[in-house]
C-alpha cells in the first residue's frame, strides 16, 4: 500500500461533475505532477485529499489511515498532510517567525524554544533567515510563498500538497520558489504538485499525471507523457507546451553549433518557422556572449541557463536566459559606444523583434525574458 490512497473518488458541484471514480496510489518519497487545462479538476482533486473539498464518494488513505471514514479523526489525520495554495495566506498581524511557530506549538505541542529553532533551520534552508522578524507585506511573492512552504513544513508532513505554488508570482520569481520544490524532491519528501510549469514537472516528477475527462485521463514517467504520450487529449495538451534547454558551466565548453542546432531541431519538431527560429538563435547568441562579458570575469566559472518555450495555444514564443555572476542588464546596451563604433548590434535587433523584453537580477541572478509573438515574424 502506498503512503497515500485514493479509490474511486467522486465529487460535483450541482449537476457539474468535476471528478468521477478517480483512482491514485503514491509511494512514500513519490514526486508528482498533475497537469491539465483549466477546469479539469486538478485543484478540487487537491482539495479533496484533505477534505478542505468533501467528496461526494470514495476513499482516501494516508499513511495507513482512512481520512474519509465515518469515525475518523479528520485533525489529527490533516497534520500528515502539508498544503501550499496559489495566494500564500500568511498571517498579516503576525511576522515570519511567529507564522512558522504558531501551529506547531498549538497543535503539536512543541515549546517556542524548539519550534523557533526548528523554523530558523527551514529558513536558512530558503535562503531567507534575515527575514525573520519582518512581516509578509514587506516581502516580495516569491519570498511569501518560500515562507508559505516552510509553515507547511513544520508540522512534519508525510505529505506535502502544492496548489499551483507558481500562479500568483510574477514571472521573475517563480525561479526561487521552483528551486526549492526542486530541493524538497531531492530530499525524498512525498509531493503532489498542481503545475502549469511544463518544463519544471519534466525536470522534478517521477511520475506525472495529466487530467481530462473527470479524472486521470493518462500517467506515465515524464519521457512517457511529455515525449510519447499515447492519448488523443495529452498529445493535444503538450503540443501546446513545448520547450528546449541549454545549460552553461564553463566558458571553454560553450559549443555554439550546438546551441544553435538544438534551437533548429527545436524548431523543426514543433512547426516554428525558420525565420523565426532564426531570430531565436541569434537572440540566444546574443544575450550569452553579452553575459560571458557583462558578468563573468575572464577565466572565471559560467553559469548560464536558455530556456526556448513555444506556447501554442497563446501563440508566442519565450527565449528565457538566468545567469550567475555580477548583476548586468544586457537590454540597456547601447547600439554604439561612446567612441561611435557599432556594439551591441545583435542586442538592438532583439529588441525591435521582440513584442516584450524584461529584466530582473533576484536572488544574485540576473534574468532576461524575450517573447515573440507568433511563430513566425510578420511581414
Amino acid at each position: 500500500m502506498g503512503i497515500l490512497e485514493v479509490k474511486g473518488l467522486s465529487k460535483a458541484f450541482g449537476d457539474l461533475s468535476v471528478l468521477n471514480q478517480l483512482d491514485l496510489s503514491v509511494k512514500e518519497g513519490e514526486c508528482i505532477a498533475i497537469i491539465g487545462g483549466s477546469g479539469c479538476g486538478k485543484s478540487v482533486f487537491l482539495r479533496c485529499l484533505n477534505l478542505l473539498e468533501i467528496p461526494d464518494a470514495g476513499t482516501i488513505t494516508i499513511d495507513g489511515q482512512e481520512i474519509t471514514a465515518k469515525d475518523a479523526d479528520v485533525d489529527q489525520i490533516r497534520r500528515r498532510m502539508g498544503m501550499v495554495f496559489q495566494k500564500f495566506h500568511l498571517f498579516s498581524h503576525y511576522n515570519v517567525l511567529d507564522n512558522l511557530c504558531l501551529a506547531p506549538t498549538h497543535l503539536l505541542g512543541m515549546s517556542r524554544q524548539d519550534a523557533e529553532k526548528k523554523a530558523m533551520k527551514l529558513l536558512d534552508q530558503v535562503g531567507l533567515a534575515s527575514k525573520a522578524k519582518v512581516f509578509p507585506a514587506v516581502l516580495s511573492g516569491g519570498q511569501q510563498q518560500r515562507i508559505a512552504i516552510c509553515r507547511a513544513l513544520m508540522m512534519e508532513p508525510k505529505v506535502l500538497l502544492l496548489d499551483e505554488p507558481t500562479s500568483a508570482l510574477d514571472p521573475t520569481m517563480v525561479g526561487e520558489v521552483l528551486a526549492v520544490i526542486r530541493m524538497l524532491a531531492k530530499q525524498g519528501l512525498t509531493m503532489l504538485i498542481v503545475t502549469h510549469e511544463m518544463k519544471f514537472a519534466r525536470e522534478v516528477a517521477d511520475r506525472v499525471v495529466f487530467f481530462a475527462d473527470h479524472g486521470i485521463y493518462e500517467q506515465g514517467t515524464p519521457e512517457e507523457i511529455f515525449d510519447h504520450p499515447q492519448r488523443e487529449k495529452t498529445i493535444s495538451f503538450i503540443n501546446k507546451h513545448t520547450f528546449f534547454s541549454y545549460e552553461i558551466t564553463k566558458r571553454s565548453d560553450f559549443d555554439l553549433m550546438q546551441l544553435q542546432g538544438g534551437i533548429w531541431q527545436f524548431a523543426e519538431k514543433y512547426g516554428v518557422g525558420e525565420q523565426r527560429a532564426y531570430q531565436i538563435q541569434l537572440s540566444s547568441e546574443e544575450l550569452i556572449y553579452e553575459f560571458f562579458q557583462g558578468s563573468f570575469a575572464d577565466g572565471e566559472e559560467v553559469d548560464i541557463r536558455l530556456d526556448v518555450t513555444y506556447a501554442r495555444d497563446m501563440e508566442c514564443i519565450v527565449l528565457k536566459v538566468v545567469s550567475g555572476g555580477s548583476a548586468y542588464d544586457p537590454i540597456q546596451a547601447e547600439m554604439y559606444d561612446e567612441t561611435g563604433e557599432m556594439e551591441h548590434m545583435g542586442i538592438t535587433l532583439m529588441k525591435k523583434r521582440a513584442t516584450n523584453l524584461s529584466y530582473s537580477f533576484v536572488d544574485g541572478k540576473n534574468q532576461v525574458m524575450v517573447e515573440f509573438a507568433g511563430n513566425q515574424p510578420k511581414n
